[in-house]
């Protein structure tokens, strides 16, 4: 068997065809800077964006597309929303799956602020005590922040209460969907989102590099960075208007129109479709893996509130050998360590040595998924 790609929540590979042809295409064809120049190919080039933003807001269900702000990738949109909201003395909370793109720059901004973080810890299962953080809400509390899905586990947290919660008390509510767009629905009105974190690279089927934010009318933030966006020349201060306010300097041009592809093709194929065939493999593997003696996995087991992401251990195996023997011996991809969730890990109890990570994606096959179980079996067995 070809190599089996299983990597997806790094990012997904293979891309649709219309990706490819998109950047490609942008590349040969186009190739001027969005927003700048007044020429045919500067004003394609700007059409491209504004789509592939149209196509976001149709995507997450809101209803200006001005208020979706394109970055380099997830992290700098998370940067972004807690650096450009948050003030000294602010108080916010957030879970014990954080990935480090969150629980980094609120380390910073707590020492740097200065400002007081809670972190309320999950169960082994990745579910959320609401009563624990009802109670930690205070006076000062600015935000709840929570991972829409644990990039360990892929377990998904119920981002609908939880918005419902910050709204009940005016607190702003910062969903990270590095993970879920395009994999499982986000309406950011209905779910009472005031800020929208996501990559393109994933579950988006876009270029790395592309990624952005989406923020509520109403929410001030801060820009990250200050220059050129090819309006209001004539001054000196930044446009404060969005999106020109965020997305100083000539965007990822290339990357977006891949990204808008990405998008199509996710509209097209439609999100539960993909949830539905996502969740249909990781159960498929999951079921497989719970009859191999000595394989641990980890998180709920209930795969219809997780997306295609299974975390597992061999009982007395270090799982970065697990990975490489997966990767030479049988042409496996996956990925192990603490998948830049610390905090996840200390929560499932796998810190310091982490899991080996499975992520399936929407092109992987049933074939595919019951040779890898085989291979892990055969390793399996080699230790006892």
């Amino acid at each position: 068997m070809s190599l089996i790609y299983l990597d997806n929540a790094a990012t997904s590979w293979p891309k649709p065809e219309a990706v490819y042809n998109a950047v490609d295409r942008f590349m040969r064809q186009i190739g001027a800077s969005p927003g700048r120049s007044a020429h045919k190919l500067g004003l394609q080039a700007s059409r491209i964006i504004y789509h592939t933003r149209e196509l976001l807001a149709q995507l997450f269900h809101t209803r200006d597309s001005s208020h979706i702000i394109f970055t380099a990738s997830a992290t700098e949109a998370l940067n972004l929303a807690l650096k450009g909201l948050l003030s000294p003395g602010d108080h916010i909370i957030t879970t014990s799956i954080e990935h480090n793109s969150v629980m980094r720059p609120l380390r910073f901004l707590e020492k740097s602020r200065p400002l007081e973080v809670s972190v309320i810890g999950l169960s082994e299962k990745c579910s959320i005590d609401f009563s624990s953080l009802e109670s930690s809400i205070r006076k000062n509390t600015r935000l709840i922040v929570v991972n829409h899905a644990s990039n360990v586990t892929g377990d998904i947290m119920p981002s609908g209460e939880i918005g419902a919660l910050a709204r009940a008390h005016k607190i702003n509510f910062l969903l990270d969907a590095a993970q879920t767009a395009g994999i499982v629905p986000i309406d950011v009105e209905s779910n009472h989102i005031d800020l929208l974190a996501f990559t393109g690279h994933k579950g988006l089927f876009g270029p790395q590099g592309t990624g952005g934010l989406y923020i509520k009318p109403g929410i001030n933030l801060r820009p990250l960075t200050e220059g050129g966006t090819g309006s209001y020349s004539e001054f000196e201060e930044q446009p404060s208007f969005l999106p020109d306010k965020f997305e100083s300097g000539t965007l990822n041009a290339p990357g977006i129109a891949g990204l808008g592809a990405g998008i199509e093709f996710v509209l097209k194929e439609g999100v539960n479709n993909i949830r539905a065939r996502g969740e249909d493999l990781t159960r498929r593997l999951t079921r497989a893996l719970e009859e191999i003696p000595d394989v641990l996995t980890y998180g709920s087991s209930a795969t219809d509130n997780k997306i295609p992401i299974i975390s597992f251990n061999i009982r007395g195996r270090d799982p970065a050998q697990i990975a490489e023997a997966l990767s030479n011996k049988y042409e496996i991809m996956t990925r192990a360590g603490l998948h830049c969730s610390p905090t996840a890990h200390k929560t499932i109890g796998t810190f310091p040595q982490g899991t080996v990570r499975l992520s399936p994606g929407h092109f992987n096959k049933e074939e595919e998924i019951d040779f890898v179980a085989e291979c892990i079996a055969r390793i399996a067995s080699e230790g006892r």
